[in-house]
């Protein structure tokens, strides 16, 4: 997740260290870099433009105090500035004072409307709310079959009765009453562009159901097209917030960085994936965090309450202090990040170097740790550094690997336990949450 962006952040404040103070002329290049930085990540030029005049206004001048180098200063001037940019806090979903809570989906065809349906739909129902769905798209073949498909997975009714769009919706309002459900989401048509065919039968629809939420699905991948596109749906229809698609795969950024100032509308969820649990709230602090590699401990915290064994993790916990991290336990750690997802996009949430990134944590990846703790004896995982040439050799065999894999495996291993145990002793929320996940490092 803007991979290019944070990468040449962090190597920007890198070139910063060392100042004694933030002066005029040591700031100019670093602010001209981050302009370059955000402008190829596709944000909007004039955001760009205020942006940097803002961080300067604030930073020139800056002096070391209690030990805060201008590089730091300078990354904590542009994390509050982002803040604010994204939105400063996290926006709920608006609830309607009588029973159900309509929530309509519009966008364009491709950004993901029916999927984040249904993701929609069960991140509500986790919180015991009862949810009904109503696919009005007779356009997109099998559009209204996807989404029963997905409602069934789910568990949740899903209505497609009636002849037009229009039709449809009103039905699914009669029903939602009927059954007394919490929420209607309305899975709507899209078109390949915005036109007035689109936004009248959109009009038709808000008028007619009145909906608490008009969400806009939008394409992050799409850049500043995503913008322009939220800017004319809300000109028209009037949305109240906005839910950006494909964050996984979007390395610039740019999307999320421009759309809450453009439109004046929050970004409410962002989707992370295909499945249907891969939808986030949009934090605006966490997600700053992210974009300027700080990571974003808080989240990957919440995926794992539900999945980590906490009585296990209070046993690494203690171990960690006593500096007894062993191989063992690093195996049990990655099996419980396994069960968040998968390991690759775990990185997202950690704070690591650039570059780090990259490596290989593929599934089959996984399988030769995992084949290679396995081959080891109960002393060697207890005791890695007794593990000289014959052993990896032995240890390579049983596996099925080599004997540069190994190496390659203890050496993850000791940056592992290092910045673990680096975790651990700043008493991060990690700590504080009873969660504790293994980095995997090249």
């Amino acid at each position: 997740m803007f991979q290019n962006l944070t990468d040449k952040l962090q190597t920007i404040f890198k070139n910063l260290r060392g100042q004694g103070v933030i002066s005029e002329s040591n700031i100019k290049e670093g602010l001209r870099e981050i302009q370059l930085a955000l402008l190829e990540a596709d944000v909007n030029y004039r955001i760009v433009k205020e942006f940097i005049e803002n961080i300067a206004q604030e930073a020139v001048g800056q002096k070391v105090i209690n030990n805060i180098t201008p590089s730091q200063k300078l990354i904590k001037i542009v994390h509050d500035k982002l803040i604010e940019l994204l939105g400063k806090e996290a926006s709920s979903i608006k609830h309607s004072s009588n029973p159900p809570n309509i929530i309509m989906l519009v966008g364009l065809q491709g950004s993901g409307k029916t999927t984040t349906s249904a993701k929609l739909a069960k991140f509500l129902n986790k919180k015991e709310q009862s949810i009904l769905l109503a696919g009005t798209d007779t356009q997109r073949p099998a559009a209204r079959e996807q989404l029963q498909f997905l409602g069934k997975n789910l568990g949740l009714p899903v209505i497609t009765e009636g002849k037009t769009p229009l039709d449809i919706a009103i039905n699914a309002v009669k029903k939602a009453g009927s059954i007394s459900a919490d929420v209607l989401i309305i899975d709507t048509q899209g078109r390949l562009h915005i036109n007035e065919e689109l936004m009248d039968e959109l009009i038709k629809m808000k008028k007619a159901v009145s909906p608490s939420e008009i969400l806009l699905v939008a394409d992050a991948m799409t850049g500043q097209d995503a913008v322009n596109i939220a800017k004319s749906f809300n000109e028209k229809l009037g949305i109240t917030g906005v839910i950006l698609t494909k964050l996984d795969t979007d390395t610039r950024g740019g999307a999320a960085i421009s759309i809450r100032k453009v439109t004046g509308v929050p970004i409410k969820f962002i989707g992370t994936g295909e499945k249907t649990e891969d939808l986030e709230i949009f934090y605006p602090e966490r997600m700053a965090s992210r974009i300027l590699g700080m990571g974003d401990i808080l989240t990957l915290v919440e995926k794992a309450e539900s999945e980590v064994n906490k009585d296990d993790a209070k046993k690494l916990v203690k171990k960690l202090k006593s500096e007894k991290l062993d191989l063992e336990d690093f195996l049990s750690q990655l099996r419980q990040m396994k069960k968040i997802g998968p390991l690759s996009k775990m990185l997202d949430y950690l704070p690591v170097e650039p570059g780090l990134k990259n490596m290989d944590i593929s599934e089959e990846r996984y399988k030769h740790i995992e084949a290679i703790i396995l081959s080891m004896t109960p002393e060697e995982r207890s005791e890695p550094r007794i593990i000289d040439g014959s052993r990896r050799k032995r240890i390579a065999k049983g596996s099925g690997t080599n004997v540069q894999d190994i190496n390659q495996l203890l050496k993850q291993f000791y940056s592992v336990q290092k910045f673990i145990k680096g975790m651990v002793g700043k008493g991060s929320e990690m700590k504080r949450k009873g969660f504790l996940s293994p980095l995997i490092s090249p």
